[in-house]
C-alpha cells in the first residue's frame, strides 16, 4: 500500500545519529544520502523492501510533527520492541504514553513501546505474537 514514509527534520545530523541506532535494532544500514533540487538533505533507509525518510522541510519552513499521526515499526519479538525504545532514548527520542510491554484488546495482544523522535515525530515499535 505505501511507497515510503517520510518525516521532516530540523537537524538532519542529529536525526541520522537517532534514526541509525533506532532504525539498526531492525536490521536497517546506512540511509542513502541525497540532497533534493533545492539544496535540501534527506537521508532514505531501506530496508525489507520498505523506504523511510527524513528530510529537512523543501519549502524553508520548520519541520514539524502531524498531531494524530504515528509512523509504526514492525519488530520480531517483544524484546527487539524493547531495544527500539531504549535505543530511540538512548539517542534524543523520548519515551512517551505507557511503559513498552503487552497491551490487550480488540485487535489482540500487541507489545507495543510509544516514543517521539528528537524533532517530535511520534513512532511505535509493534510486536504481534503468532497465535
Amino acid at each position: 500500500m505505501f511507497s515510503h514514509i517520510m518525516v521532516g527534520s530540523n537537524d538532519i545530523e542529529r536525526s541520522k545519529s537517532f534514526y541509525d541506532a533506532v532504525l539498526g535494532v531492525l536490521g536497517a544500514g546506512e540511509p542513502l544520502r541525497n540532497q533534493a533540487k533545492t539544496g535540501h538533505a534527506r537521508l532514505f533507509y531501506r530496508h525489507d523492501g520498505q523506504t523511510f525518510c527524513v528530510s529537512e522541510p523543501i519549502n524553508g519552513e520548520p519541520a514539524s510533527f502531524a498531531n494524530g499521526s504515528t509512523t509504526g515499526f514492525k519488530c520480531n519479538s517483544p524484546e527487539q520492541v524493547r531495544q527500539f525504545h531504549d535505543a530511540a532514548v538512548a539517542n534524543g527520542g523520548t519515551s512517551i504514553e505507557d511503559a513498552p510491554g503487552l497491551r490487550e484488546g480488540s485487535l489482540g495482544a500487541m507489545y507495543l513501546a510509544y516514543v517521539r523522535d528528537p524533532d517530535g515525530n511520534k513512532l511505535c515499535a509493534l510486536h504481534r505474537p503468532k497465535v
